[in-house]
C-alpha cells in the first residue's frame, strides 16, 4: 500500500486549522466519537467552506481523499 500523498497535518492546514500534532490530537479528542448519523462533511463543527472541501475531495476521490478517510476513521474511534 502506498503512503498517502498528503499528511493529516497538511489536511488540517488546508482546512485552516492548527496543524501542530498536539492540536490535531486535541481536535480529534474534542469531536470524537462522531455519531454515525453524520457523514464527515456534515459534522456540525465544520465551516461551510471546510465541509464543501471535504465533501468534494471524497466525491471526486481526489488527492486528499485517503487522508480525509483517515480523519473520518479517527473521529469515529
Amino acid at each position: 500500500m502506498e503512503a498517502p500523498i498528503h499528511s493529516l497535518a497538511n489536511l488540517f492546514k488546508q482546512l485552516g486549522l492548527d496543524h501542530e500534532p498536539a492540536a490535531i490530537e486535541a481536535f480529534i479528542r474534542r469531536h470524537s466519537p462522531l455519531p454515525e448519523r453524520f457523514e464527515l462533511a456534515d459534522a456540525p463543527f465544520w465551516s461551510p467552506a471546510q465541509a464543501a472541501f471535504l465533501r468534494e475531495e471524497i466525491l471526486e476521490d481526489a488527492d486528499w481523499a485517503e487522508i480525509v478517510d483517515q480523519l473520518n476513521l479517527q473521529l469515529r474511534g
